[in-house]
């Protein structure tokens, strides 16, 4: 699936507050090797070697258009990006293992964190967060018009969502089996959004990229139609923006020394 670095960058700041939230959970003063799995354009794998100036720290993403955007980013000597499968990765290097935001695009991935989670080193860090509003309006409601007898044809099974994400109790139980110490919680951030059809900007940059990779230019434009007319009743704008609800799932682990 192809993505749009400066389409998901429109929010940076409402997605990039997720994971500070989450990687100020990770109480690691000098780690040697850093990881961000999924790490998108860039910028927030650069907090990271920030953050941990002593650290190698890599950035792996599958979007060859991603790794373009972050490897355009200015050089930091501790900082390398690299295009690859998350299905690929294998834990037991890394001191500090991050992926935020990525996990629901990989079907099984509760399988993958286990296995993250047993090969963890000792004094090691994984941490996780990924959106927990697949019951959302805006989740529901694009599923709900992909599902119509305009769309259902051309979108049969492009849309997951049962099997896309665990909930905070199941990342609780796969970190603890792995003899981990764990940290698991939600957030639900009340974000306003800007400008007309807020939400549907926001979806465009994420949760709508299969079907825009699916539909030619011609029917995503009557797609999106028909799909910004239910967000409106959903999302009504307000004098201040429109509110929009994200809900998120957080998991850190700690393998102490």
């Amino acid at each position: 699936m192809r993505w749009d670095p400066g389409l998901y960058a429109r929010h940076a700041g409402h997605r990039g507050r997720p994971f500070f939230d989450l990687t100020a959970r990770i109480d690691a003063p000098s780690p040697r090797s850093v990881v961000d799995l999924g790490c998108g354009p860039g910028d927030l794998t650069e907090a990271l070697a920030r953050r941990w100036p002593g650290a190698t720290v890599r950035g792996i993403d599958a979007s060859a258009d991603m790794v373009d955007a972050a490897r355009r980013r200015p050089a930091l000597p501790n900082l390398s990006f690299e295009a690859g499968d998350l299905r690929d990765y294998r834990a037991g290097s890394d001191d500090v293992v991050v992926t935020n935001a990525a996990l629901q695009w990989v079907p099984g991935h509760e399988g993958l964190v286990g296995a993250w989670a047993e090969s963890l080193p000792v004094g090691g860090w994984l941490a996780l967060q990924v959106p927990g509003n697949f019951s959302a309006p805006s989740h529901a409601l694009l599923r709900e018009h992909a599902g119509s007898p305009r769309w259902a044809a051309a979108l049969h099974g492009v849309l997951r969502h049962d099997d896309a994400v665990g909930e905070p109790a199941d990342y609780l139980r796969l970190l603890l089996a792995a003899g981990l110490v764990a940290d698991v919680w939600e957030t639900t951030y009340q974000q306003v959004l800007p400008g007309e059809d807020a939400v549907l900007g926001w979806v465009r940059g994420a949760a709508l990229r299969p079907v825009l990779e699916t539909l030619t230019p011609g029917e995503t434009a009557e797609f999106e139609t028909g799909y910004a007319e239910l967000l409106r009743k959903a999302y009504p704008r307000g004098d201040h923006g429109t509110v929009f609800g994200f809900r998120r799932v957080f998991a850190v682990g700690h393998r102490p020394g």
